[in-house]
């Protein structure tokens, strides 16, 4: 076992050394205040300049898009012009080609009119034939009848016979040319009809086409007018892609300036801090010595109190082995078994039962005695808390905050307290520390730990925190 100090002879020592335990206290508060604050600036630092990073690669990322985009815009510039050209010609071709369509479609609506008026022209003419063939059957009939009376008159109407016959052979012939004349008629009639229903379709194909091609020319010459801005904007784009590039590039150098600058403030601040955490093992070490040395402090009652309790704390895990109930083997495991659907997680080790078995009755105790303490519990070397207060151990829930502050047992704790606490082999440890209140605030608390040693060797420490 560890021997405690003469705490007696140190109330009546020399009132320099009680003084400058004193300020050493205080020290140890104002730079763990002080790295409290690095340690907020260098994570913010550190950030940053990630961000910086992450700001100069999406700057480089813009350059190249940018020389991607320029390029792209080059050669939708370059098919822009070219389909221009291209529409433009195809609306000069469209337009002539209407206006040759526009002279087909004239002719053949005046070939259609045509076509009416000698259809008219026929039906007129088979009109007059039909009355020359009723003119050639009457004059037969009178020339019959005129050859009968003839015939009557003897040798006084023989000359009028002979004129007689004559007429009849000429109605005949009459007769037999309006015959063919109206044959003809209705065949050029048919041929007329079929020719005018021919030049009717042609006629409104025409006109068809003709509208096609007024409605081409409209939409070629709206294609022409968005190529022709799509042409303007892709050269107004390019120009405003090569200002974007020109401000990259001069904006770059000086990014990169800010970010060294950057990086050396983060490095310096980086360097502070660790500094600053050397400074804190050094006060602790003051004010441990001038402690022992026998300087008085207001903490010499804790101190002597978490003494007492890890010695007990000793002596039970001591009694623990030489009656069975765990091995020294087991009590010293360092292998951690996660306990599934933790959050944040808790562990289990071979030593877990024995600890919630014997630890409360020297935790608890220490709760009452004073109303500064906060919590008092048993730690390893690796950061591992199997037993809390009651208090903090109670089972999880699904809130994960709600267990970060009341389910404490069976966790990891290997931040720089903790893991000093649990490391620890000098009579006491005396740490200033800032816990995280949440929100952003922070309330300073002192640290205080005992090693806990098991047939000599060293298990872990008893941590005692409390407030100013």
């Amino acid at each position: 076992m560890i021997p405690n100090p003469n705490f007696e002879t140190a109330i009546h020592a020399d009132p320099k050394l009680s003084e400058l335990a004193d300020h050493a206290g205080r020290l140890g508060y104002e730079i763990v205040d002080v790295a409290g604050f690095l340690d907020a600036v260098d994570s913010q630092s550190a950030s940053q300049m990630m961000v910086l990073k992450q700001v100069e690669s999406s700057a480089s990322g813009v350059l190249e898009a940018n020389s991607a985009v320029r390029n792209a815009l080059a050669t939708v510039t370059s098919v822009t012009e070219s389909t221009l050209t291209k529409v433009e010609g195809s609306v000069d071709f469209v337009r002539e080609n209407g206006k040759r369509s526009n002279t087909v479609a004239s002719w053949v609506k005046a070939l259609s009119e045509r076509m009416q008026q000698v259809a008219a022209s026929l039906t007129a003419v088979e009109t007059d034939n039909k009355n020359i063939a009723d003119i050639a059957r009457q004059v037969n009939i009178l020339a019959i009848n005129a050859k009968i009376e003839a015939a009557r008159a003897g040798d006084y109407g023989r000359g009028f016979g002979v004129v007689a016959e004559a007429i009849n052979e000429l109605s005949r012939k009459t007769a037999t040319a309006a015959e063919g004349i109206e044959d003809n008629i209705h065949a050029l009639s048919g041929w007329v009809d079929k020719l005018r229903t021919e030049a009717a379709g042609v006629s409104n194909d025409a006109e068809v086409v003709l509208g096609g091609s007024e409605q081409t020319d409209r939409a070629l010459t709206e294609i022409a007018d968005g190529v022709r801005q799509t042409s303007e904007a892709t050269r107004t784009m390019a120009t405003e892609a090569e200002k974007v590039r020109q401000a990259v590039e001069e904006f770059q150098p000086a990014f990169a300036s800010i970010g060294k600058s950057a990086e050396q403030t983060a490095s310096g601040i980086h360097e502070a801090h660790s500094r600053v955490n050397s400074l804190i093992d050094t006060s602790e070490t003051i004010y441990r010595t001038t402690v022992d040395l026998g300087g008085a402090s207001e903490d010499l009652a804790f101190i002597q109190q978490v003494k007492i309790a890890a010695g007990q704390i000793s002596t039970l895990f001591e009694e623990g082995i030489a009656s069975g109930r765990i091995t020294k083997q087991d009590l010293f495991n360092r292998k951690y078994t996660p306990m599934g659907g933790t959050n944040p997680p808790q562990f289990r080790a071979r030593f877990t039962d024995f600890t919630d078995a014997v630890l409360p009755a020297i935790q608890e105790p220490m709760l009452a005695f004073s109303d500064k303490v906060v919590f008092c519990a048993a730690i390893d070397p690796n950061g591992y808390l199997p037993t809390h207060n009651k208090r903090f151990s109670q089972p999880q829930g699904d809130n994960p905050e709600w267990n970060a502050a009341n389910s404490r047992n069976r966790r990891m704790f290997d931040d720089r307290v903790g893991l000093k606490a649990g490391r620890n082999t000098q009579p006491f440890l005396l740490q200033v520390y800032r816990r995280d209140m949440g929100g952003g605030k922070f309330v300073m608390m002192k640290d205080l730990s005992a090693p806990i040693i098991v047939d000599g060797s060293h298990w872990g420490g008893l941590r005692v925190a409390y407030t100013f």
